[in-house]
């Protein structure tokens, strides 16, 4: 068996337990820095989004195998940035270029909206610069009407997926505070990942927002299993003695190791595809799909164990039922246990002797008189073993009947005088 499945079977029995209920004011404020940085991040940097939000003009340029550098996209971005300055072209002036690319072949430029003769002339600028026909060189125009709508239709979609979460919750748990503890745990897991992406300058592009609602949909799985437990763990407190906090930090390590694996598991193929999407594909879908999964999935499974539950208990120990229950559980835990042996007397050698237990006689001390306040151990009557008892005596006669009773007589001698 190996180390973690002993350490995994240990926090199961209870031999060993992580407090993680008792402890839960140093992970609120833990989450509380966290949170707040993401929130500072968000307020000063602001989230930048892509050109599906905001509306523009973008440019994709095909170039050979491995001429997709980034020296080159440098080049780009002054060339255009110096002729929107000499053209007058405002909306140009902050042009957002990246490469992309399996094989580090294209080169995407992205400004804010242009009209048809400013998006003709910085095609031309980008065809000398990067040496390339005008077949090279495609274009797409995305109002910014559209992009609204894209916005508008990624906050119906979590708005929609909160309430049925609520819904979910409320009504598979009969539980209302458990909704209420799920919610505040997927909302530290949406503003840290806001946070994390305002704070590194990712762009926001609808794959990001479907990486959001799934790393929300995996927090909320990990959440509903350690609640399942919980309300397991709870089910009859009277009868294990366990307070609520007390059940409710067992089922979080019962629980933990499962967690870990789970998580570990869904973030090295994650934490692959970041990697790649960063370093060798560049700007694009894949890079933040993986990045928003990644921060979220890490993010879930803390707030799953170090927020979650812990809010739950604090919800639910302010229940009449719930107080009256754990002062229960403390009132038998502080019950001393009786001791067998604690009215055994020590030996000393002016002490009466008594006979042997399992041995009944008249005298059981050795003087003829008994000393006073020294009771006199009850005499049992004896019992027989089988072929031991006496011979009974003769019925008498019954008064009521006027004859005599039968004796008591083998079969062989019955009816004989």
């Amino acid at each position: 068996m190996s180390k973690l499945t002993r350490v995994g079977h240990a926090l199961y029995s209870g031999d060993i337990s992580l407090d993680f209920v008792g402890k839960k004011w140093r992970w609120y404020a833990i989450s509380g820095v966290i949170v707040l940085v993401a929130v500072l991040g968000l307020a000063t940097k602001g989230l930048n989004l892509g050109i599906e939000f905001t509306g523009g003009t973008e440019y994709r340029v095909a170039l050979a195998s491995g001429q997709a550098t980034q020296a080159k996209a440098d080049d780009l971005r002054s060339a255009i940035a110096k002729a929107a300055g000499d053209q007058g072209i405002k909306a140009a002036s902050a042009p957002i270029v990246t490469t992309s690319g399996n094989n580090h072949d294209k080169i995407r430029v992205q400004t804010e909206p242009l009209n048809n003769d400013e998006a003709n002339a910085l095609a031309k600028v980008i065809e000398d610069t990067a040496g390339v026909t005008d077949k090279a060189v495609s274009q797409d125009v995305i109002g910014a009407t559209w992009g609204a709508q894209v916005a508008n239709r990624a906050l119906l979609g979590l708005g929609v997926f909160l309430i049925a979460v609520v819904l979910l919750i409320w009504g598979y748990f009969r539980e209302w505070k458990m909704s209420v503890a799920a919610i505040v745990a997927l909302a530290h897991d949406l503003l840290i990942t806001i946070g994390v992406y305002a704070l590194s300058g990712f762009e926001v592009t609808p794959a990001t927002v479907t990486g959001v609602l799934t790393i929300l949909g995996f927090s909320l799985y990990d959440t509903v299993v350690v609640f399942d437990k919980v309300r397991e763990n709870t089910k009859n407190l009277a009868r294990n003695r366990l307070t609520y906090a007390e059940a409710a930090n067992l089922a979080v390590n019962q629980t933990l190791v499962r967690s870990i694996n789970t998580s570990v598991v869904a973030l090295l193929p994650v934490g692959a595809l970041l990697y790649v999407g960063v370093a060798s594909l560049g700007s694009g879908a894949l890079k933040d799909l993986a990045l928003a999964l990644f921060v979220g999935m890490a993010a879930g499974a803390y707030s799953s164990i170090f927020i979650a539950t812990p809010l739950v208990v604090q919800l639910k120990e302010r229940e009449p039922g719930v107080k009256t229950g754990d002062a229960r559980a403390l009132r038998n835990r502080k019950r001393k246990q009786v001791d067998p042996y604690a009215t055994v007397p020590a030996f000393s050698e002016d002490m009466p002797l008594h006979d042997e237990p399992g041995i009944e006689t008249d005298d059981h001390l050795t003087g003829d008189e008994e000393p006073a306040g020294v009771a006199r151990r009850p005499v049992r009557e004896a019992r027989y073993t089988a072929g031991e008892r006496p011979a009974g005596r003769a019925v008498s006669p019954s008064a009521s009947a006027k004859r005599a009773q039968p004796e008591r007589r083998p079969r062989s001698q019955r009816g004989k005088k």
